[in-house]
């Protein structure tokens, strides 16, 4: 009896300098399949304080499901028969594995493993990390909340304001892409609009006479007589 392997669509592997030929990232690119290569791991330490070989984690999404070994013939197709190394389901999630490539996962950073530079990542055929960010409801509740939070204290009276202060500024306020902003913020138009559109009322009518702390219009009381 033929057992069945078991059949996926998110891969990883390894690659090593020594193992690949001249140009072999155009040759991974030539398969067709969106993938995503590590910096190279050239500072990873064994238990015993000795240095591992340098090495490329890569990911490797699939059109279809399909086994480890034609994940691995496929590599070594176009890069050679001793190119590809431990080719593996990803077991965890895409966005987990992909955060491993800089050692940025909460166990990479527990037991204290030498961080990569994400500016090295390399990026093939259109992956999108994006597309594999799965959020559940408390994640989606706080984007909103910070999403909220920016509007007022950053005064951004429309969409538009807001795309481009997260292009130039989203880094520095641990906000996600506007792709995972906008599928977050797309069930909640109302409220945002009721931001937005407090924004641009204070703008119109120059209310800039508020405590930022309370919300409490300042010399209210005098205005009404009772100061």
């Amino acid at each position: 009896m033929i057992m069945a392997k078991d059949k996926a669509r998110y891969f990883t592997f390894l690659l090593y300098p020594e193992s690949v030929p001249e140009g072999w990232q155009e040759k991974l690119a030539e398969i067709g399949q969106p993938m995503a290569i590590s910096p190279l791991h050239d500072k990873d330490v064994k238990p015993d304080g000795t240095l591992k070989k340098a090495h490329w984690h890569i990911i490797y999404i699939a059109s279809n499901p399909v086994t480890t070994d034609s994940v691995r013939k496929k590599i070594q197709r176009n890069l050679g028969s001793q190119s590809v190394a431990l080719v593996q389901i990803i077991s965890t999630t895409v966005e987990n594995t992909f955060l491993y490539f800089t050692h940025e996962t909460q166990d990479a950073i527990n037991k204290h493993k030498a961080l990569y530079s994400a500016k090295d990542i390399k990026l093939l055929n259109n992956f999108d990390i994006d597309r594999y960010i799965v959020l559940d409801v408390e994640d989606k509740d706080d984007i909103l909340n910070d999403v909220c939070d920016l509007i007022d204290e950053q005064g951004l009276a429309n969409i538009r304001e807001l795309r481009r202060f997260v292009k130039n500024h989203g880094t520095e306020y641990n906000l996600p892409s506007m792709k995972i902003l906008n599928s977050v913020l797309r069930s909640h138009t109302g409220l945002l609009r009721l931001y937005f559109d407090a924004v641009y009322q204070e703008r119109r009518y120059g209310r800039l006479d508020y405590d930022k702390e309370t919300g409490e219009i300042k010399g209210m009381g005098d205005e009404n007589g009772m100061g």
